[in-house]
């Protein structure tokens, strides 16, 4: 059987912490932020871990990583 290949976009959108949590970035970081808020653009730096219905479903196409 063939290896399974890991879907690039994913590997691109998500990141594996050493403890197994699949983290994102938050949306809305790539543009029109400057007329936001100082500190709203602040709280778009942060990575936050993936809602837990969507980690089965994710992790199917990181087999890899």
């Amino acid at each position: 059987m063939p290896k399974m290949k890991t879907h690039k976009g994913a590997k691109d959108r998500f990141h594996i912490t050493g403890s197994g949590k699949i983290m994102r970035v938050k949306i809305g970081k790539s543009h029109l932020r400057r007329k936001k808020p100082k500190r709203v653009r602040r709280l778009y730096d942060e990575t936050i871990p993936l809602h837990p219905t969507a980690r089965k479903r994710i992790r199917r196409l990181l087999p890899g990583v």
